[in-house]
């Protein structure tokens, strides 16, 4: 790609500043390129607003576009088209119950704003083309709880990436796959139940519809990123500039009127006349901030630029943080040397597996939420471990493992005893390093518990949200299965996340506030580069795009109504977004 910036695509002049003390002016400059950064981008075009994204690596999409792409929106849009029954007190009322008030973020005035925020997030979305579809089937993590539903998330639907040109070979995690939320979890059992195998049919036929027709479908994250980008980027000319990292905060008579970049090795003084919005997720690429905020290093499988700098920059200049000490919590099968982790979600609801700690006992609801378990990992032994998900033989031959696909990885694993196999449960203990009287204690008594299809100890299979991945052909309960039959496979597990939680406190509009409560004006903050409005919790699926794009959004609004001593200078509807391929070498 030597020869040529993707970011210069849209040419510097559209917005030089009149002002000598910038190099550039923009109504909003928008710091970061993932949810968030994009639902305030689109809202500032909406506005009318001159937008100026920068992205300090030389990728673009966050956190988001490694996602899965969903956004749990309660009582939104999609769901009144549907006559799904949902109402502003229902999510109110759910939220309350599963989230509480552990921290400022989440007060309920924030949740009140959060909810209030997503139909114009969805609506102004589709004014621009894109395209929304629901995961019908996907419960809240709580269902049970007063105000708990079914179907809530909200998906783009699958992407032509081809219509985003050269920005495509920049988007970070780029995986051209159509795949949606309920692929994922009917694709796990697609050779072992009739609706799995449906689903994993119309995945293929899904895919070679896109290759018969010319097209390079994207779903989940990276169609999330593709539709924003070009609603953004491509179709109204906001440039998106690349490795141009925010360095500080520029200020004036106490109120955040631009930023400092570096762009080219040279520094670059932009103005933001109505805001400056930091959406630059979190930290969790930080060893330093992780065993400082969290003690523990943890196995991230979020975005491996996430180390803070935003946060830290706003720290200085007065802003109060919360949540520090918490993450999108999870379990994830232990990386080998130079690999990754591997997040686990569904595969942990599917019968004949259990975990169990380096005592060889369990410790939790293998099938809860994946920040539950994470939480439980911490109270446990202070996420340590090490842990080993075991699994029976029916499960190895009837359920797909994300975490197996990668065959070198595989085998690398192996070597270094991350996977172990074994005939019998004396030679699996053995190869774990667990008590062998503990291991088959543990089994013997949740074998009982799988023949008679209730979890005595943990609850396992009684939630909605456990069965959502687990086999409904399996009964009593379709999450339990006895751990009986060999050749058994274990793989060690640690503690893993998503990304951090923690981040600038915001009010309702998404401004960051200061320890005093105060408002710095001028500064905005969302997603995670912000403390989340969930808490220590997770509501549902997409509990963190979803809030990072409707605070994205109401911060644009907000912007827009702030007065400034300068006209409008933005220029919109560039068409030019997509360089000629001649350029490139």
């Amino acid at each position: 790609m030597s020869g040529f910036r993707l970011e210069s695509i849209v040419p510097d002049e559209t917005n030089p500043s009149n002002n000598s003390a910038f190099d550039h002016s923009y109504d909003v400059v928008v710091v970061g390129s993932g949810a968030a950064g994009f639902a305030t981008a689109l809202g500032c075009v909406d506005e009318g607003l001159s937008v100026l994204i920068v992205e300090g690596s030389d990728k673009w999409g966050g956190s988001t576009s490694m996602s899965g792409g969903g956004m749990w929106l309660p009582n939104n849009p999609l769901m009144k088209r549907a006559r799904v029954s949902d109402s502003r007190e229902d999510a109110l009322t759910y939220m309350e119950a599963s989230i509480g008030t552990p921290s400022k973020s989440s007060s309920t005035e924030r949740k009140e704003a959060f909810v209030d925020g997503v139909e114009d997030f969805v609506s102004t979305s589709e004014r621009y083309g894109i395209e929304f579809m629901r995961a019908p089937n996907y419960p809240d993590y709580y269902p049970e709880l007063p105000g708990g539903k079914i179907g809530r998330a909200i998906e783009v639907k699958p992407q032509d990436s081809k219509k985003i040109g050269v920005w495509w070979d920049r988007l970070l995690g780029a995986v051209p796959m159509p795949a949606t939320t309920d692929d994922v979890y009917l694709l796990g059992r697609a050779w072992s139940t009739p609706s799995g195998f449906v689903r994993g049919a119309r995945f293929v036929f899904r895919a070679l519809g896109g290759v018969v027709t010319g097209k390079r479908l994207a779903g989940i994250g990276a169609g999330w990123a593709t539709a924003y980008l070009k609603a953004t980027v491509i179709d109204n000319g906001v440039p998106l500039w690349l490795q141009s990292p925010l360095e500080d905060l520029i200020i004036d008579n106490g109120r955040v009127t631009g930023v400092t970049v570096t762009r080219d090795g040279k520094q670059v003084r932009i103005e933001a006349r109505k805001g400056v919005m930091l959406a630059a997720g979190g930290f969790e690429s930080n060893p330093e901030w992780r065993q400082k905020y969290q003690k523990v290093d943890g196995s991230p499988s979020g975005n491996p630029y996430n180390t803070g700098g935003p946060i830290d920059i706003a720290i200085k200049h007065g802003a109060a943080v919360e949540l520090m000490d918490d993450a999108w919590w999870g379990a994830s099968v232990e990386p080998n040397k130079g690999g990754s982790p591997s997040f686990i979600v569904g595969e942990r609801s599917m019968p004949f597996s259990v975990m169990v700690d380096s005592e060889g006992k369990r410790f939790a609801n293998e099938s809860e939420s994946y920040v539950d378990l994470g939480h439980h990992m911490l109270e446990h032994d202070g996420g340590q471990g090490p842990y080993w998900l075991i699994l029976d033989a029916r499960y190895t031959r009837r359920y797909l493992r994300t975490f197996a696909i990668d065959p070198q990885a595989g085998k690398a694993r192996k070597e270094e005893g991350i996977t172990v196999k074994a005939k019998t449960l004396t030679e699996l203990a053995k190869k774990m390093g667990v008590p062998t009287t503990n291991l088959k204690s543990t089994l013997e008594r949740f074998n009982a518990f799988a023949r008679a299809g209730v979890d005595g100890d943990f609850g396992r299979g009684n939630s909605a949200y456990d069965r959502y991945y687990g086999d409904p052909t399996i009964t009593p309960n379709p999450c339990l299965g006895p751990i009986e039959n060999g050749p058994f496979t274990a793989y060690r597990v640690v503690l893993g996340d998503l990304g951090t939680k923690g981040g600038v406190l915001t009010d309702t509009e998404g401004r960051a506030l200061r320890e005093d409560g105060s408002i710095i004006e001028g500064l905005y903050s969302a997603g995670n580069n912000s403390a989340s409005v969930m808490g220590n919790t997770y509501p549902g699926p997409g509990s963190t795009i979803g809030p990072a794009a409707v605070f994205g959004m109401r911060a644009a609004r907000h912007m827009a109504k702030n007065r400034t001593h300068q006209a409008n200078q933005g220029v919109r509807g560039c068409t030019h977004a997509i360089p000629d391929p001649s350029l490139i070498d």
